[in-house]
């Protein structure tokens, strides 16, 4: 598989990886699927061990981004961002093959394909190799809809939101109560706790910085569902 090394945040179907390079880790997005899902594979640079972010789809092209050289990263963990379909149909057999913890909030754990092995809440900490990763729960586009945080102690953070953040809104929410709940997340634990050059890795199309959507808030909010 082509990887581009020039991240831009822009992955198309079909077409080659992205991977932005930091210091104790990398993050490599790839477009997979009917529905155009983003799946986040990062990588510890110090133990080359591996956690995936929504195996979506497309188990192929996502067991080609580890390659097959002998030193590959190890796939330890899958996260689930949430219940919907569209983000966890690779999942049984990525977990199957690599013998992967899976992870996912209690309230959206049993439509799940497999069972996760470790429950998260928000506020919960969880690692790939030895870099902490911080979990967000954003309750509304679904109930145990999760966003995963990096804080990179040598730049600024880096924030997997699933489907509950895009750049210009919220996702979608079924009811006038499920949107207030997801603005009221967003805005709260998300807007208000992380700065402005937080850059955001949403669950289908291109990346955005919460600094570019701030201003947008309160319209997101009249707005409404």
């Amino acid at each position: 598989m082509d990887v581009l090394e020039n991240y831009t945040g822009h992955v198309v179907p079909e077409g080659p990886a992205a991977r932005r390079t930091l210091d104790a880790l990398t993050i490599t997005k790839i477009s997979v699927g009917p529905m155009d899902n983003n799946a986040y594979l990062l990588v510890c640079r110090s133990t080359n061990e591996a956690l995936l972010i929504d195996a979506a789809n497309d188990y192929e092209r996502l067991s080609d981004l580890f390659g097959h050289i002998p030193n590959r990263p190890r796939l330890r963990t899958i996260v689930t961002t949430h219940q919907h379909a569209d983000h966890w149909q690779a999942l049984g057999a990525l977990a199957g093959a690599h013998g992967s913890n899976t992870v996912a909030h209690e309230l959206d754990a049993a439509v799940l394909p497999v069972p996760p092995d470790v429950l998260v809440e928000h506020g919960d900490t969880i690692n790939v190799g030895e870099v902490p990763l911080s979990i967000i729960h954003l309750r509304g586009h679904t109930p145990g809809s999760i966003a995963v945080v990096y804080d990179d102690p040598n730049g600024h953070p880096h924030l997997f939101t699933g489907d509950s953040l895009f750049p210009g809104g919220v996702g979608k929410t079924t009811s006038a109560d499920n949107f207030a709940s997801l603005i009221n997340d967003v805005e709260d634990r998300i807007f208000a706790v992380l700065p402005d050059d937080t850059w955001f890795y949403p669950g289908h199309g291109d990346d955005s910085t919460l600094g570019k959507e701030r201003p947008s808030l309160a319209e997101w909010r009249a707005r409404g569902w």
